[in-house]
């Protein structure tokens, strides 16, 4: 890259895309985190082709009259260390799917791709709760759990890539059984996913404490999920508060473990439900000062709720995609 190309680059926005489950989000991210313009449509089922032809969709439009320097694309799974291969990823169906190249192929851009975790972690770092903290974690709560890693504004991702996923350490041997295959994983305990299934088995015990939750499910006409039992819960029922503060707990035991592990300085939470706010947080922060190891002789870490609430995956993957455009491509490591 010339001096030229990285000063345009350097004026242009980039493309951030979130793949979610039901939906993929995209934005036209201006270099200091805002966004211009933001689109989104249906996830197309699981297929990696339909996947690929909404976001060429999404890039076309946000870049029909922009300057757009390189497209970051956050999903949940495993990438390899050069952020070009989805080696796994447990909602959609690519198993060793080389995206970047597919995507640069019929984009005409520079490609990154990356976990939806590591991307809110670069922006929540870069622009949101995590500023000036040398030593984060980020956690996100939404289906499952999603975690990352940033030092002194890097990210780590361990020795293949995967690093971070910390949702998915056994804590139950022979627990709930988890989507990626094993039992007891934490995710089952503390997500979005764990507290609907709280909120299901309660509704299905009946009993006039279930009334709020039940009469909530009724008007809206849909199963009862860790979403419905968390407004319900912030709407001021003491059961849904009380499986609210279940889930927090389990959390704080985790980032108590990560503490003995990794000792940041700050726990930034995000993910939908992150959205139960101080019911989620007061629990987590009481876990984790009694379940840390060495406590009242070491400092307990921050635990402070995410700034950039859903946006964050996007902004994070078109911030990570400018730096790569930055740096020449020469690496697509964030």
């Amino acid at each position: 890259m010339t001096q030229k190309d990285s000063a345009a680059d350097a004026a242009c926005d980039a493309i951030g895309i979130d793949i979610g489950g039901t939906k993929i989000a995209a934005g036209l991210v201006a270099s200091d985190g805002t966004i211009r313009r933001k689109l989104v449509l249906p996830t197309p089922g699981s297929s990696p082709r339909e996947v690929e032809n909404v976001i060429a969709t999404l890039v076309d439009e946000l870049a029909a009259d922009s300057c757009v320097s390189s497209v970051g694309v956050g999903a949940a799974g495993w990438m390899d260390l050069t952020n070009s291969t989805v080696l796994f990823s447990p909602h959609l169906a690519w198993r060793n799917e080389p995206l970047r190249a597919s995507l640069e192929a019929r984009l005409g851009r520079p490609v990154i791709v990356m976990n939806d975790a590591d991307a809110a972690a670069v922006a929540e770092s870069q622009f949101g709760a995590g500023q000036g903290e040398t030593r984060l974690v980020v956690i996100t709560l939404g289906t499952g759990i999603g975690g990352a890693i940033v030092n002194d504004g890097q990210l780590e991702r361990g020795r293949w890539g995967v690093g971070g996923e910390f949702g998915h350490q056994i804590f139950v041997p022979r627990g709930h059984v988890c989507e990626c295959g094993n039992r007891g994983c934490w995710e089952q305990y503390a997500s979005g996913n764990a507290l609907g299934r709280l909120g299901r088995e309660m509704f299905e015990s009946g009993g006039p404490r279930v009334q709020a939750l039940a009469e909530a499910a009724s008007r809206e006409g849909r199963r009862v999920d860790g979403a419905l039992v968390t407004r319900v819960a912030l709407e001021g029922d003491p059961l849904c508060q009380e499986l609210v503060e279940e889930v927090g707990e389990w959390l704080g035991i985790g980032l108590a473990n990560l503490a003995a592990a990794l000792d940041p300085g700050r726990f930034v939470i995000g993910g939908g439900l992150s959205s139960a706010g101080e019911l989620l947080l007061r629990p987590a922060r009481e876990a984790l000062a009694k379940n840390l190891t060495g406590r009242g002789f070491r400092p307990v870490a921050e635990v402070v709720l995410a700034d950039l609430g859903a946006d964050a995956g996007l902004v994070g993957a078109a911030e990570s995609a400018r730096r790569s455009a930055l740096a020449g491509g020469e690496s697509h490591r964030p």
